[in-house]
Parts: C-alpha cells; sequence; structure tokens
C-alpha cells in the first residue's frame, strides 16, 4: 500500500471501507419503499439490466468481479501490456497516442470526377485515409486513377471496396503505386478482398484461392499492404448482436487463414493479411467491450495457429448504418459522435463515422465536413488518443470484455461445427440465427424498449424532409439489412402519403381531464406515441369535461380516434361522462392513457408504457382508412 502525504487531499481517510453486502442492504432499502421486496443478490438482480447474448449488466462492479487487484479479465488472466498478447489493451504499444487513430472517410459514388473533389477536400481537412468503393456499386476499376488524382499515395492510405471485382480493383491500384513511383515500403493499402463478405450480401459464391492469390502477391512485394478484408458489417446489418458479429468474424478469419495457408503462405505472413471491420454504435461501453474482445479472440486464434506474436488485429471500426435514423436524421450526429468515442476507446485503428444523412443518399459537403470533424474534436480538442487504453482497468469493461468474449468464442465453435463459415452461411445457419436474434430485438424497438430518439420518441411531424441525391444501389441477394426505425419508417410513410392526398395528417384528439397537473404527463406520453405513427395529436383546449368535450372533439378534425389522458382519480370521476360526449360528437374509437382496467365500461383501448406502440399505431391507421 502507497502511503501518500498528508496534503490535505485524503479521501474518506477515516472512513472504514465499505463492504458489498452494506450497499446491497441499501439497495433492499430503497426497492422496499417502492414497493418490492427483494434481499441479498436478489436485490441487485433487480437493478439489472438484460442485454443480448445473454449478458447482463449489474449495477455495480468492483474487484471481486475482475480480481483481487481488478487488474484481469475475471477468469484469473492477465489482460497484459498494451501490444503485447493476448492485446485486449491494442494492438501497438503507443496505441493511438502517437497520431491518434486513422480517421478514414468513406467515399460513395460512381464518378470518378466528383470522387476526387470530395477526397481532395476530405484531405485537406482532417481525413488522413480514403475508403472507396470500386467496381459494380462504386467507381470503375479503370477510373481509379482519375479518382486519386492529386492525392500523395505515400501519405494517404487507401481501402478498397469492390465486392466481386476485387481483384481487378486491387491490381489497378497496385499498378497506380508503380505508375507514380510510389516506394513499396511507403505504400499503405487495404485491397478489400473478402470473397465471404461478398457471399453474405448477395448469395454469390467467389473462390477463395483468387484471394490467396493475390495476398500471397502483396505479402511478397508491399509489405504494408493488406490483400483481404474481414467485414462483419454485413451481420451486424442483417440484426446481428455483438456476439455474433464477433464469432462470425472470426469464422471468417480462419477460413481466410486456410485458405492462405492452402495457397502457400506461412501463418504470421497469412496473419499480416488481414484487416478486421467492425461496427461501433451508440451503446458505447457494448462497442468498447466488442473491440477489446475481438483482440483477444483473434489473439487466441493466433496462438492455436502457432503464431501468437503476430495476433495484434488491424481493426476498422465504422459507426453503425443500423443505428441512423431517416427521420430526424441531425440526431444521426450525436449518435456517431458517442459511437466514434466508443471505437477510439475501444482502442480501433481507423474509424470511419459515416454522415448523418448516409441512410438518405449521398452525403452532402456538410455532412461529410461533420463526419470527420467528429473525429478530429475528439482527438484535437477531446484529447481522447493521448492515454493508452482508456477503459484499461475500468471494473465494468474489464468484465463486459470478458463476457462477450465467452458468448461470441461459443457462436464461433457452432459455426466451426457447421462446417466453418462457407458452410454455415450456405446451410442458412447464420441467416436464421441472426434473423432470430432481429425479432428478439424488434419486439423491443415495438414497445419502445429501445428508444429512437426523434422516432419512436420526441417525433417531429413538422419537419420537412432531408432530400439528397440518391446513392448507388448497394448489393443484394443475401442476408437482409434492416434498420432500427424500419416499422416506425413504415408508419410515417403512410402519413406522408395522407398528407399528400387529402393536405393533412391523420389526427387523433386528446381529452385532456382536469388540471395540468393532473394529465400532462399522460398527455405529453400519448402525444409523443402517436406522433411515433405520423398521427397529429390535436390537444385543444388544454382540458375538457363532460360539459365541452363533444365541441372540442368536433373542431378538432379528429379521425373518429380520442384518447382520454389524465389522472386515475379523474379517470373515476369524469371518465364515464367524458367518453359518452366523445362518442356523442362522433368519435368511434376511445382510448385511455393508463394501465389496462381503468374504467374499461367507458374506452375501447388502452396505451401504456409497454404497449406494442407498432401493432397499436398500425391498427388507429387502418382504422382511419389511411392506406398501407
Amino acid at each position: 500500500m502507497t502511503v501518500l502525504p498528508d496534503d490535505g487531499l485524503s479521501l474518506a481517510a477515516e472512513f472504514p471501507d465499505a463492504t458489498h453486502e452494506q450497499w446491497q442492504r441499501l439497495v433492499e432499502g430503497v426497492l422496499r419503499k417502492s414497493g418490492k421486496e427483494a434481499s441479498g443478490e436478489a436485490a441487485e438482480d433487480a437493478l439489472s439490466t438484460q442485454l443480448e447474448d445473454g449478458l447482463t449488466t449489474r449495477p455495480l462492479y468492483t474487484a471481486r468481479e475482475t480480481g483481487a487487484n481488478g487488474d484481469n479479465d475475471g477468469n484469473g488472466e492477465d489482460t497484459g501490456f498494451p501490444g503485447f498478447t493476448p492485446f485486449i489493451r491494442g494492438g501497438r504499444p503507443e496505441g493511438t497516442s502517437v497520431s491518434g487513430w486513422d480517421v478514414r472517410q468513406r467515399l460513395a459514388g460512381t464518378d470518378p470526377v466528383r470522387v476526387n473533389e470530395a477526397a481532395l477536400g476530405d484531405l485537406e481537412n482532417g481525413t488522413t485515409s480514403l475508403w472507396l468503393t470500386v467496381g459494380r456499386t462504386g467507381i470503375p476499376a479503370d477510373g481509379l486513377a482519375r479518382a486519386l488524382d492529386g492525392v500523395y499515395l505515400d501519405l494517404a492510405p487507401v481501402t478498397l471496396d469492390a465486392g466481386a471485382d476485387y481483384a481487378e480493383a486491387a491490381r489497378a491500384l497496385l499498378a497506380l503505386y508503380a505508375e507514380r513511383e510510389v516506394a513499396p515500403e511507403a505504400a499503405r493499402a487495404s485491397l478489400g478482398a473478402d470473397p465471404l463478405g461478398h457471399e453474405a450480401r448477395t448469395g454469390e459464391v467467389l473462390d477463395l484461392a483468387e484471394a490467396a492469390a493475390l495476398a500471397r502477391e502483396t505479402a511478397g512485394a508491399w509489405p504494408h499492404v493488406r490483400a483481404l478484408t474481414v467485414d462483419a458489417l454485413p451481420y451486424h446489418e442483417a440484426g446481428g448482436s455483438a456476439a455474433e458479429e464477433l464469432g462470425l468474424s472470426l469464422a471468417t478469419g480462419v477460413a481466410y487463414l486456410r485458405a492462405l495457408e492452402d495457397g502457400g503462405l506461412g501463418v504470421e505472413a497469412a496473419l499480416g493479411q488481414l484487416e478486421f471491420r467492425y461496427a461501433a454504435t451508440a451503446d458505447q461501453f457494448l462497442t468498447i467491450a466488442k473491440l477489446r474482445a475481438a483482440r483477444r479472440l483473434w489473439a487466441r486464434v493466433a496462438e492455436v495457429c502457432g503464431a501468437p506474436e503476430a495476433g495484434a488485429q488491424r481493426q476498422h471500426a465504422v459507426t453503425s448504418p443500423v443505428m441512423m435514423t431517416r427521420r430526424d436524421p441531425w440526431v444521426n450526429m450525436l449518435r456517431t459522435t458517442v459511437a466514434c468515442m466508443a471505437a477510439g476507446v475501444g482502442g480501433a485503428d481507423s474509424v470511419t463515422v459515416l454522415p448523418f444523412d448516409n441512410e438518405l443518399g449521398l452525403p452532402d459537403a456538410f455532412a461529410r465536413r461533420i463526419a470527420r470533424n467528429t473525429s478530429t474534436i475528439l482527438l484535437e480538442e477531446s484529447h481522447l488518443a493521448r492515454v493508452i487504453d482508456p477503459a484499461g482497468g475500468s471494473y465494468y469493461v474489464e468484465q463486459l470484455t470478458t463476457e462477450l468474449a465467452g458468448a461470441a468464442w461459443e457462436f464461433f465453435q457452432t459455426v466451426e461445427k457447421a462446417g466453418g463459415l462457407p458452410g454455415a452461411l450456405r446451410s442458412g445457419l447464420v441467416a436464421e440465427r441472426l434473423a432470430t436474434t432481429w425479432a428478439a430485438r424488434s419486439k423491443k424497438l415495438a414497445k419502445r424498449r429501445e428508444p429512437i430518439t426523434g422516432v419512436s420518441e420526441f417525433p417531429l411531424l413538422s419537419e420537412k424532409p432531408v432530400v439528397r441525391e440518391p446513392a448507388p444501389a448497394g448489393p443484394t441477394g443475401g442476408l437482409p439489412r434492416v434498420r432500427r426505425d424500419e416499422a416506425y419508417e413504415a408508419l410515417r410513410a403512410r402519413s406522408d402519403a395522407h398528407l399528400t392526398a387529402t393536405g393533412h395528417r391523420p389526427r387523433v384528439f386528446l381529452a385532456a381531464l382536469g388540471p395540468a397537473a393532473a394529465h400532462t404527463a399522460r398527455a405529453t406520453f400519448a402525444s409523443n406515441l402517436f406522433q411515433a405513427g405520423g398521427i397529429e395529436p390535436v390537444h385543444d383546449p388544454v382540458s375538457v369535461d363532460p360539459a365541452s368535450a363533444a365541441e372540442a372533439y368536433a373542431a378538432s378534425g379528429a379521425d373518429g380516434m380520442a384518447v382520454l389522458c389524465s389522472s386515475d382519480a379523474l379517470y373515476e370521476e369524469q371518465a364515464e361522462a367524458v367518453a359518452a360526449a366523445l362518442r356523442s360528437a362522433g368519435a368511434t374509437t376511445l382510448f385511455l392513457a393508463g394501465k389496462p382496467g381503468t374504467a374499461r365500461d367507458s374506452v375501447d383501448e388502452y396505451v401504456f408504457a409497454g404497449c406494442d406502440a407498432v401493432a397499436v399505431l398500425s391498427s388507429v391507421l387502418d382504422r382511419m382508412g389511411v392506406a398501407s
């Protein structure tokens, strides 16, 4: 124990250490006041949160979860030092502290001239590497030289995303290096060969031997060029969980190692030919743990292959397309900021922040500027990269890393038993597993247990839509691509069509009873709920009573729907009379904002926290005659 000098800054030194059991007893008291009886571990469980993959977030983490000194991963295994096996704390000893992470900007488009303009603008204003879409959904391979005109290829790394055309695109880039006399040791690139990722997206089977041949050529002549990409985004975008994303990335990496060894590369050279790509979400702690777990898992693979020191995983993190919304897209700036921070703290080598309007089409210049400046602010103003492994030692992060790694390894073994990733993809195992995960998550989204700010919570119906030039169509035919907002987007699209056809949105009348103190909470809840489906709530006048309800409803223009909003006490007093007045004025369906069973003889349905919002809103639009 280190004795600090008596400088007047001692922290509670005169108090005895608190125990975990004492804390649990305090929790018991709080729960008791809320009407819940639980003791010991049960009290702690009452404050825990269930995550995907069978993981649980506890309310308190201490040294007992991570080991006596809090310096291991919970299984008695030392997490090591940054840059050393098992690489949990980073693939390089210095981490990103020297120059920060690589700010990698994605360039989508089919016109080499426009892509070149965007690339030069990005590089002049903070971007440090380029990610180009080439081939069927991007610029042609023979347009690569024009797209990179004026780019100093010995300074700016290039990453290619060419799908089935990866060999042609890769050779075009290598030829460009030779043409511009870029020394082989100065060239830094990722050629993006990912046959299994392409199969996952399209269902098209590609020969791994061609990718192995490209890697063999690269390894011999270009020391800092990686031929293959293990892209986990297809599985994340199909609704996969963090553990499933990790497990499938491991299975992909192992399949590529086998192909590379069959193609004549040694284990260490083969390991050096892979770059891994993961999604970074606004769940900051899960993203941090995912990147740390990915390094740990890949280090284990390298160890089994007999090359533990070559197991440092090169990571490229991309802000999640699944979390991006099309309504109120400005909120995406906040989501990507949190995701970028998590990727940096998690130790990603390269980070791509997708522009906030990415799901609407081709991003404009403003969106691209905000995207690259997100990294710049975190690096230059928040100094996020000045600390090596800033999450290291966090009891919660260390334990979450361990549990996530265990769940991912278990799924990886399941995939391997199914014949590896090729077999698991073609048998339907991967699609079925991801569909099951997404179905469970969709229920949480529908019930707003997982809120989407600006979409399922606090939507703004009066907002004008953000319009962008259409982006090139992405690959299809394989795993689906899901979005968190898709169910609500379908409802809003129905409302938009109704607005175009009639000049107004479908409307519901909020019949608030009593003073503001009695009805505000439930009126606000109901207003948010119906707006999430594109239904305009009319709350005028502020409150009604049996005498004024009929006239207020008639003036609202509501489409046969009204919602009673107030306290349980006022429901007992006024609900029956107000409901009768509303029905006399033409209301065909009455909702009550509150627990089911309240005033049940007066109303038809209930809306409450935890109800299936998507089902309720879809039913309401149907009854209003809004076309689907």
